[in-house]
C-alpha cells in the first residue's frame, strides 16, 4: 500500500473512532459501526506497515502499534453487545498509541 494513501485511510479512520465514540454517548445507533470501521482502518494501516526494512526498537514499536489495533477492535466488539468494558481498551489502546508517538521520533536517533 501506498504511503499517502495510507496515511489518508489513517486519518479517515482516526475521525471516525473519534466520531463513533463521541456519538456513542448520544446513544446513537449507528455510532459502533464508525467505531468498528475506524479502528478496523487503523489496524490495517497499521499492519501494512514494511516489517522487514525496520530496526529492532521500530519493530517492537510497530507490535506494540498493532497490539493497540487490535485492542481498538477488541473495544469495537464489547461497544457493540452494549457492555461498558469497550472504555477500559481505548484507553490501553490510546495509551500505547501515545507511548509509539513519543517514543518513535527518539528511536531514529
Amino acid at each position: 500500500m501506498n504511503q499517502l494513501v495510507r496515511n489518508y485511510i489513517f486519518m479517515f479512520s482516526g475521525a471516525l473512532v473519534l466520531a463513533g465514540a463521541t456519538l456513542y454517548i448520544t446513544h446513537w445507533i449507528h455510532a459502533p459501526y464508525l467505531f468498528a470501521v475506524g479502528a478496523a482502518g487503523i489496524t490495517v494501516c497499521f499492519m501494512t506497515i514494511p516489517y522487514k526494512d525496520l530496526g529492532f526498537r521500530r519493530r517492537r514499536l510497530h507490535r506494540i502499534n498493532v497490539l493497540a489495533g487490535i485492542s481498538m477492535i477488541a473495544s469495537s466488539v464489547f461497544m457493540f453487545r452494549g457492555r461498558m468494558e469497550w472504555v477500559i481498551f481505548l484507553l490501553i489502546s490510546a495509551l500505547l498509541l501515545v507511548y509509539t508517538s513519543f517514543v518513535g521520533p527518539r528511536s531514529d536517533e
